[in-house]
């Protein structure tokens, strides 16, 4: 099992990393909460289905009093709707500040998941275990939370940080294979702005990622956590310009996702097309060579990552909705960019000219 302690300035918590290890933390929940709080999970339909059952019995093997809370899958119902439905419920119940509440699923279950934990009685705690390859190596970790809005993604939220992360990767296994390999490109992303030797590594081991090799995907997820909890470490709240690198392929993938409606077409995929016209910019603007552009398309290939650009979609739209990312500065549109395998920055005040460019530039 692999473990990684988050430091922060007023937060410290613990990740926790390998196949089948879910009730071994479980069972030693008491060393990390009073064993007299009660946990409330949050989960999906299709999740509870498939897993609550089994999890349920091992918190009351462990004697800690649990109850939940079901919602419909799907990215549409990361909404403040949903979110309000599950504060009348913890109301209802008289919940108190002693609850823990704890994410079952995709970064939807733990975007909402989070940010009714930030704001419930102005703050509880709560658990991620999250059960996509994307959620494992993202949206778990680093307190982002939120719900979207019709005009854009992930607008309404909060940081505010988890007590614990238990990535099992077991639930890998009853993953579509399309949400498995979309998840890689987050993965690939953090090779990308930050890491040339993961990157390297990606390329050598896509076979063995691609089917699931236990112990090489648990090392995957394992570096991926490493890059990102290093980088928060240093910039929790996205006010240095050092997380927003994390961002890359993001301002392209969000108006991407709010233009198509959430849901219909998967994040780590909007993301995807969005770091190839990320690099495309940086292709376009001298910040990249011809050949990292190319090893950049080439490993998205591997992974059999889709890439193409929705057919719909002009470039106006784009524009639209990337004027509402938060990344934003009153002087225009900011982008993550590569300047190498390994390192990236932000281009600040874009102009729509590059921008187009960038979204239709075929080499």
């Amino acid at each position: 099992m692999y473990e990684l302690n988050i430091s922060l300035q007023n937060s410290n918590y613990h990740i926790k990393i390998g196949f089948n290890i879910l009730e071994s933390i479980i069972s030693k929940l008491y060393n990390y909460f009073d064993i007299k709080n009660k946990f409330i999970i949050i989960t999906n339909n299709v999740l509870y289905k498939l897993y609550f059952r089994n999890i349920e019995k091992i918190f009351k093997k462990y004697h800690l009093l649990i109850d939940y809370i079901v919602i419909e899958d799907g990215e549409k119902n990361k909404s403040l709707f949903t979110s309000n439905n599950i504060f009348t419920y913890l109301l209802h119940k008289n919940y108190n500040r002693n609850i823990i509440l704890v994410s079952l699923g995709g970064g939807v279950i733990g975007d909402i998941t989070g940010f009714v934990s930030s704001i419930y009685q102005r703050g509880v705690k709560y658990i991620h275990i999250p059960t996509t390859l994307l959620s494992q190596v993202d949206s778990s970790i680093g307190g982002k939370t939120g719900v979207n809005h019709p005009l854009g993604k992930n607008m309404i939220g909060s940081f505010y940080q988890p007590s614990l992360v238990i990535i099992d990767t077991l639930f890998l296994k009853t993953l579509p294979n399309r949400e498995y390999i979309s998840g890689f490109s987050e993965i690939i992303k953090y090779g990308i702005i930050k890491d040339n030797s993961f990157f390297c590594w990606l390329e050598n081991n896509y076979k063995k990622l691609l089917n699931l090799d236990l112990d090489i995907i648990s090392e995957c997820i394992y570096k991926s956590c490493l890059i990102k909890s290093n980088i928060i470490s240093l910039d929790e709240k996205e006010t240095k310009n050092l997380r927003s690198l994390l961002n890359l392929g993001h301002t392209y993938g969000h108006a991407i996702e709010s233009f198509l409606g959430y849901g219909n077409l998967l994040h780590g995929e909007a993301i995807s097309i969005g770091i190839i016209m990320a690099s495309n910019l940086s292709f376009i603007t001298k910040n990249i060579s011809y050949e990292v552009l190319e090893r950049i398309i080439n490993i998205m290939k591997m992974f059999n990552i889709n890439t193409e650009r929705p057919n719909n979609m002009e470039y106006q739209d784009y524009i639209f909705y990337m004027k509402k990312d938060k990344k934003n500065s009153n002087s225009g549109i900011n982008i993550v960019v590569p300047t190498n395998i390994g390192e990236s920055k932000i281009l600040f005040n874009v102009s729509e000219s590059l921008i187009k460019n960038s979204i239709y530039y075929n080499k």
